[in-house]
């Protein structure tokens, strides 16, 4: 069986996460060490003991990339893997760059680390917002922020009728009204304290630029970026469509649809939680989506793909 291995980004945590995991391989604790030594943190006991400090931006992504590339060793120590591709969604990119060996994890670590600091001191909290737009046609939610006052934008395309819109707090509230007048199922405001992936994190990403440039790549050349749902040529072009996705949309149902155009028949996601393997079948029905997130789930995938 073809398939891809795919992360998830912010929001699929939660305290007690690969604790299962933990127990049973000890290159989860490995992992949590190399990442607490690279921040000076205790990463693992925070995630397993403080929901507060792992909900804090700047926590939870250097918490994420860890659990997520822990868990993608665990999987790769008991199965020969072969990929035809990898992705992540948001700031599981970067999991997907350092699984593929495109970017060292402790390196990874810290930049994921100076990334959270700049989106959280972009918008000052309580003023931007996040909230998911359910059964409403991609072009009609996008034709709707554009018609808004203030800052609001369509940022993350997860699957066809899901799509989500930030910016301006009061902007997207009142986008909110709009989206469920237009027919809209339902029109949730997410509880983030940071709106990602639009233009007032602008600023945020020029100054992020300067960090992604100081970071070594190496070019592999089979993860596919959020930005444009294609693989960098290059080190150079990797660094601008990471940059670039601070401010730009996630692109996520065209990321799954260039995997299917590529052959592939399932997506495999490698760490907590189990939102993208659910919106693989939304996005195309031809494709299968399984998570590893315990044990349990980890011995069903490698008979999976054996």
């Amino acid at each position: 069986m073809k398939y891809a291995i795919v992360f998830p980004g912010q929001g699929s945590q939660s305290l007690g996460m690969l604790s299962d995991l933990a127990s049973n391989f000890s290159l989860v604790n490995n992992v949590f060490t190399e990442a607490s030594d690279a921040l000076g943190i205790d990463l693992w006991k925070l995630t397993q003991e403080d929901q507060d400090a792992l909900n804090q931006t700047q926590n939870t992504q250097p918490a994420m990339l860890a659990a997520g590339f822990a868990t993608y060793r665990v999987l790769a120590s008991e199965v020969d893997l072969s990929s035809i591709c990898m992705a992540g969604h948001s700031l599981g990119e970067y999991t997907a760059l350092v699984a593929s060996g495109s970017l060292d994890f402790s390196e990874g670590i810290k930049l994921v680390r100076k990334r959270a600091e700049l989106m959280q001191s972009a918008v000052p909290v309580g003023t931007g917002a996040m909230a998911a737009i359910l059964g409403l046609d991609d072009d009609k939610v996008v034709q709707i922020c554009a018609n808004a006052n203030g800052v609001v934008e369509a940022v993350n395309f997860n699957s066809p009728g899901q799509v989500v819109i930030a910016g301006d707090k009061d902007s997207v509230e009142a986008t909110c009204a709009v989206m469920k007048e237009a027919g809209a199922k339902r029109a949730v405001i997410l509880p983030v304290s940071v709106p990602s992936h639009c233009s007032l994190m602008n600023e945020a990403a020029e100054e992020f630029s300067l960090s992604v440039d100081a970071t070594n790549f190496n070019q592999v050349g089979n993860v596919l970026h959020n930005v444009d749902a294609a693989v960098a040529n290059n080190t150079d072009e990797i660094k601008s469509k990471l940059v670039a996705q601070l401010h730009k949309p996630v692109l996520w149902t065209s990321t799954v649809q260039a995997m299917s155009a590529m052959g592939v028949e399932k997506l495999i996601e490698t760490g907590p939680g189990k939102v993208l393997a659910g919106l693989t079948k939304r996005i195309d029905k031809s494709l299968k989506g399984s998570a590893v997130i315990n044990v349990d789930t980890l011995r069903s995938v490698i008979e999976e793909i054996k």
